[in-house]
């Protein structure tokens, strides 16, 4: 999965920030929970990390480094796929071809 430098700078930050790992692990966990469409689940994700980097780019130093001279919406979808396929429910097994006779 490759990942934009903004997307890369958000998955680097929660590697170092325990406190914010944990809470985003915990977000993915319940986003995933909820009978939802995997793509419907996704773009909401993506709209919570837009808002989540909007909002540390005025505290945060690493984000702060993004944010110069303007920050500009960028998409944050292939971060937000790569947290559901890391944190969210692991896929379903598929049956076995000779199984579905």
């Amino acid at each position: 999965m490759s990942l934009n430098r903004h997307e890369q700078t958000v998955f680097d930050y929660f590697g170092r920030n325990p406190d914010e790992l944990r809470h985003w692990r915990m977000k993915v966990a319940e986003a995933t929970a909820q009978l939802h469409e995997s793509g419907e689940v996704s773009r909401g994700l993506e709209r919570e990390l837009w808002q989540y980097l909007e909002e540390r780019s005025l505290h945060t130093p690493a984000f702060q480094q993004l944010a110069a001279g303007g920050l500009r919406r960028v998409s944050l979808q292939n971060l937000a796929e790569h947290l559901i396929r890391l944190w969210g429910p692991p896929p379903k097994a598929k049956r076995p071809a000779d199984a579905r006779r």
